[in-house]
């Protein structure tokens, strides 16, 4: 839905808005909230509302204090777990310096700014997502525990799927904010959980996904529960994956159609597969994230393949009533959405743009002509120095981020706060 200004003074006037929470990204993908009353929102608008960036490294570690958040009327939400009487609103922002210019770490314009450069050369974008999480028990003080909140298995029912109805409260209240999920299940993991979108256009879909987090984070805290979005929370168990869906149009043809590749669309899987070792560390930030890859069916092999999901990188599924699209399988939940679907889809147009050659299809990962394009890094460091030395990734994401991600202590965070 697009609101004008305008349109959201009088909607915040007509429907008791008494509170209004500007969520922001910072560079590692952590949600930032500021809560400000409905008087303060014409100036949010105009000049956006400052806070003090110096107080976390997720800024670029700003030696002076003020950046400014402005919301973005687009996404006017109301908070369906909030009170309706003197309600709750939520608005997506962009961050900019106190003269109004662009902040350079602000993820959400950056992913902006590629789908705009994405459709002056002529391309239509949509990504669809896929999210995995566990969910914990808490113990009697409410701290989460290591306990999982079920042993089910993979689409097991309920009484073994004990997550049945907060999966069906989770998808509720998703719908109450207009977003509607495709499908949700049991993953195969102990109290490991899926749900996946429909594609969206642009920022819409990164957006969409820190929704989602704050949806599942409520529903499950609502259910004395705890909801984890690390990599790997249990070990040994079938790790967490964020899996994203590019479908792309030129003059309104898909470049996947038929869950086959053209000529352009194997030019942009081939951006993709040659840039994935270089954006490796963005798409996996944390320590944990190489213990997922090549562990159960997580990727770890620079590979595609038609319909097999096991270890592969990308896979082209069959459509199946959906937008036709190729599924990128390296990133996990713990990543910034915004940054992720940025590099990848500046990898896929950088293969179009210098019409790269696709390697063959991997059908078994067990052959080991499978393995010769190489490999994902094995660890966050290794990661880190192949990201530092990418000119791709300085290109697109400038010197201030990448300097962020290669240097910034490597520490995994704290059980019970992802």
């Amino acid at each position: 839905m697009e609101y004008t200004q305008n349109e959201v003074l009088q909607y915040v006037k007509d429907n008791d808005v008494r509170f209004i929470k500007l969520f922001f990204t910072d560079i590692f993908g952590r949600i930032r909230s500021l809560n400000i009353q409905p008087v303060e929102l014409p100036q949010a608008f105009k000049t956006g509302i400052p806070f003090d960036a110096s107080l976390s490294e997720g800024f670029l570690n700003m030696t002076y204090s003020d950046l400014f958040v402005v919301p973005d009327p687009n996404t006017l939400c109301v908070l369906p777990w909030r009170p309706q009487q003197g309600r709750v609103v939520r608005f997506f922002c962009n961050i900019r310096y106190p003269d109004g210019s662009l902040f350079e770490g602000d993820t959400r314009s950056m992913l902006a700014n590629a789908v705009k450069d994405a459709e002056k050369a002529g391309y239509e974008c949509l990504f669809g997502t896929k999210c995995e999480f566990y969910l914990f028990k808490r113990d009697l003080d409410g701290r989460a525990t290591r306990e999982p909140h079920d042993f089910a298995g993979y689409c097991d029912l309920a009484p073994l799927d004990a997550g049945e109805n907060i999966r069906r409260e989770i998808c509720l209240t998703l719908s109450k904010m207009g977003i509607e999920p495709l499908r949700s299940y049991h993953e195969a993991g102990p109290g490991q959980h899926e749900v996946d979108f429909r594609s969206a256009c642009g920022v819409d879909a990164a957006d969409n996904v820190n929704t989602f987090k704050t949806v599942v984070r409520t529903v499950a805290a609502n259910s004395g529960l705890f909801a984890s979005f690390l990599p790997m929370p249990v070990e040994d168990a079938i790790g967490s994956g964020f899996y994203v869906n590019l479908a792309i149009k030129k003059d309104g043809k898909n470049l996947f159609e038929g869950g086959t590749l053209s000529e352009t669309g194997g030019a942009f899987v081939a951006g993709v597969l040659n840039r994935v070792v270089e954006i490796a560390a963005f798409l996996n930030p944390l320590p944990s994230s190489y213990k997922r890859l090549g562990h159960n069916d997580a990727p770890l092999s620079v590979s595609w393949t038609r319909q097999n999901h096991i270890g592969q990188l990308i896979r082209i599924p069959f459509p199946a009533g959906e937008e036709e699209h190729i599924e990128v399988r390296a990133a996990d939940p713990s990543c910034n959405p915004y940054l992720a679907i940025t590099l990848l889809l500046r990898a896929g147009l950088e293969g179009i743009e210098n019409k790269e050659s696709i390697i063959p299809a991997a059908e078994d990962l067990r052959s080991e002509a499978s393995w010769t394009f190489g490999t994902l890094p094995s660890t966050l460091e290794a990661a880190r120095k192949v990201a530092a030395k990418s000119k791709f990734v300085r290109s697109v994401l400038g010197d201030a981020i990448v300097k962020a991600y290669t240097e910034t202590d490597a520490e995994e965070p704290e059980f019970g706060t992802v």
